[in-house]
C-alpha cells in the first residue's frame, strides 16, 4: 500500500524556539498573575519582609507585604523582595547627584511598582509582583522603599531584626524590622560596622521619632528624641552619652517595621 510521507520542517534555530516558548510562558504566567491579583485585591497584607541592601555608598530599605507569615518564608516571595531591592538600588544609582552631604529619599507603593525590574527581568516591578501573586496565590503589595547615599566622611550603620539571608545576594538581608542610621565620621575608625549595628539595634528597639541634640537632657522610657533616649544596650546612659566619645555624630535615621500603619511623613 501507499504510505503518505509527512513532511515536517524543523526550524534550524532550536534556541530561538526555546526563547519564544519562554516568552509565551512568561506572558501566560503574567496574565494568570494579573487575574489572580485582581481577585485577591483588597485582602489585608500585614505580613511580609523588610529587605536591606547595601552596595558602595548606597543603602536601600524596602518593604514587601503578603497575607501570611507562611508565605513570607517562601523562597519565591524572598526572591520578589530581592528583585524589589535590586530595582530600587538601580534606580538610586541612576540618580546623578553630586554629594556634598548625604541624600535620603522615599518611594511610595506606586512609585516602586513603576520601577524597571532590573537587567535580567522583563517589565516593571509591578509585573514581578503579579507573577509572584500568580505563583503563591496570596495578595501582596510593594509597600515602600527608602534609600540613602553618602559621600566620604559619612557612614551608614544598619541592623535587621529577625534575620534571614537572601536567596542569592550576599549583601542583602531580610527580616521583620530594619533600620539605617546615618553618621558623620570625624576620623577613620575600625569599629564603625559594630557601632553602626548597635545604633541600628537601638533605633529598631526604641523607635525614636527624631534625632534630637546632645544638648537635650536625658529622657525616660517615653522619650522620642533618639539622643536623649536611654541607650538600649545600657539604659544607665543615654544614646547620646554612648555615641559622644565614639568620634561620630548621628545625623539621621530610617526605621521600617513590617506591617506598620500608613506611610510615615516624608520628613527631610
Amino acid at each position: 500500500g501507499y504510505k503518505p510521507v509527512l513532511h515536517v520542517t524543523v526550524p534550524n534555530t532550536v534556541g530561538n524556539c526555546n526563547t519564544m516558548a519562554e516568552i509565551w510562558l512568561h506572558k501566560q504566567a503574567q496574565k494568570e498573575g494579573w487575574s489572580k491579583a485582581a481577585k485577591l485585591h483588597g485582602r489585608k497584607t500585614k505580613e511580609g519582609l523588610i529587605g536591606l541592601f547595601q552596595e558602595g555608598n548606597t543603602t536601600v530599605l524596602v518593604e514587601v507585604n503578603c497575607e501570611t507569615d507562611f508565605v513570607s518564608r517562601n523562597l519565591k516571595f524572598q526572591q520578589l523582595v530581592q528583585q524589589v531591592a535590586l530595582g530600587t538600588m538601580l534606580y538610586c544609582q541612576s540618580l546623578k547627584d553630586q554629594l556634598p552631604t548625604y541624600s535620603k529619599g522615599f518611594l511610595n507603593s506606586s512609585e516602586l511598582s513603576g520601577l524597571p525590574a532590573g537587567p535580567d527581568r522583563e517589565g516593571s516591578l509591578k509585573d514581578q509582583l503579579a507573577l509572584a501573586i500568580g505563583k503563591l496565590g496570596e495578595n501582596m503589595t510593594l509597600k515602600r522603599a527608602a534609600w540613602v547615599k553618602v559621600p566620604s566622611g559619612f557612614y551608614v550603620g544598619s541592623y535587621v531584626h529577625g534575620i534571614m539571608h537572601s536567596p542569592s545576594l550576599h549583601n542583602l538581608v531580610l527580616g521583620k524590622y530594619g533600620a539605617l542610621v546615618i553618621c558623620e565620621t570625624f576620623e577613620q575608625k575600625a569599629n564603625l560596622e559594630d557601632l553602626g549595628r548597635r545604633l541600628g539595634q537601638h533605633v529598631v528597639g526604641m523607635a525614636p521619632l527624631s534625632v534630637g541634640s546632645l544638648d537635650d537632657g536625658p529622657g525616660g522610657e517615653a522619650e522620642t528624641k533618639m539622643l536623649s533616649q536611654p541607650y538600649l544596650l545600657d539604659p544607665s546612659i543615654t544614646l547620646g552619652q554612648y555615641v559622644q566619645p565614639q568620634g561620630v555624630s548621628v545625623v539621621d535615621f530610617v526605621r521600617f517595621e513590617c506591617g506598620e500603619g500608613e506611610e510615615p511623613a516624608e520628613a527631610e
